[in-house]
């Protein structure tokens, strides 16, 4: 035990994967570094976890999961925690640079209380307060700045989580684009879930809660570097009451521990994030093209933009790999959400071949689906 964190067989096995990782070897960042695909992998595991490994960022969750509390008497030079008087907590963090910063369906301001109590969310804690850092280019418009601040308050009123806590730097013109935000949050766990990349298991289902690429679409269009006239707007939205909701229809099911997986597919998109998993659970993920939902408006956009949905950015949306017998009834629970309308089971976990995402096309074949290589859409979080 180490700081109060006993490694598990799940820690086990993603740390041997992650050992087996090259050492990175770029010697500049370039954008596709920040894409979420490959290169950002790369960076990550090569050269921050090189540095700055340890047992809780050697997991490379979206978040790190861990316990505080009362020292066991018996064992408290060692500062062993005592179990029964411990509490469960989830801690993440985010930085937002995306462009424009006003768009159809949101704003930067929401796009960072969101995406934050999602992260949170997806570890089944449930988001208690939220810290916010703002660096301002200087000339920025104040108007615009209680724009977002406005759309921030209600974001985090709507997933009720308070921001209790921030900073403010300002920068000379120039050395930086407008405003730039990071938000950190702190949760805690409620129930004993065991919600991770690492826990996906053969016979699992796939549940996608709506529509593909709204989000990255829709930024791609507000850029204005094509003149389309489209109806598409973000998905931003913070899900963390349909997680729990989902995690009450489990436990109704007296099935607890059997939401294995939860992701919201962000950067990279639902491609990149289900070789993740699949390289964490070391399994096979299959997935159907047809049971796929992308609004047409979407399909239209990306095939002018020459881009592939399956790898455009969500910011309203959660994938969840769930026992099989909990699968349908989860689905029609998640229908009665605003935000789980569209859900609706898109494939299955096999046995193999192991870390491979593989899709059966809609002309009856299988072709795989690797993670983004390159970067597709800069700045779109």
């Amino acid at each position: 035990m180490t700081n109060g964190f006993t490694p598990s067989p799940l820690f086990e096995r993603v740390e041997r994967a992650r050992r087996r990782k090259h050492k990175f070897k770029d010697t500049h960042i370039t954008l596709a570094h920040g894409s979420g695909g490959k290169a950002m992998h790369e960076l990550v595991e090569g050269l921050f976890l090189e540095y700055l490994r340890n047992p809780l960022l050697e997991m490379l969750e979206d978040q790190a999961v861990f316990e505080v509390g009362k020292t066991n008497g018996a064992t408290s030079a060692s500062g062993n925690i005592d179990e029964r008087n411990s509490t469960r907590l989830a801690y993440t963090t985010d930085s937002y640079v995306v462009t424009p910063i006003f768009f159809p369906g949101g704003d930067i301001g929401r796009l960072a209380v969101s995406g934050t109590v999602n992260d949170l969310a997806m570890s089944g804690a449930r988001p208690l307060y939220l810290s916010a850092g703002f660096i301002l280019e200087e000339g920025f418009a104040v108007e615009d700045l209680k724009r977002i601040l406005a759309s921030m308050r209600a974001a985090a009123e709507e997933a009720n989580v308070q921001i209790v806590t921030g900073d403010t730097k300002v920068v000379q013109k120039g050395s930086a684009d407008k405003i730039f935000i990071n938000t950190s949050g702190i949760g805690v766990f409620e129930s004993l879930v065991h919600i991770s990349d690492a826990r996906a298991q053969v016979g699992d289902q796939v549940i996608l809660s709506g529509s593909l690429g709204d989000h990255g679409t829709t930024i791609m269009i507000a850029r204005g570097e094509l003149e389309l006239e489209t109806d598409i707007a973000s998905d931003t939205a913070p899900l963390n009451l349909l997680v729990r909701e989902m995690l009450d229809e489990a436990s109704r099911l007296a099935a607890g521990d059997a939401i294995h997986c939860l992701r919201d597919p962000t950067r990279g998109g639902l491609a990149t994030t289900l070789n993740e998993i699949a390289l964490s659970s070391e399994v096979c993920i299959q997935i159907d093209e047809e049971r796929i939902p992308v609004r047409e408006e979407v399909k239209g956009a990306c095939e002018i933009l020459g881009l592939d949905p399956l790898y455009v950015a969500n910011e309203g949306k959660l994938l969840a790999i769930v026992s099989p017998e909990i699968a349908e009834p989860l689905v029609a629970r998640m229908k009665e959400n605003v935000y789980g309308r569209e859900a609706c089971i898109i494939g299955e976990v096999k046995a193999e071949p192991q870390g491979i995402v593989a899709m059966r096309t809609g002309f009856g074949g299988t072709r795989i689906v690797d993670m983004l290589v390159g970067e597709q859409l800069p700045r779109i979080c």
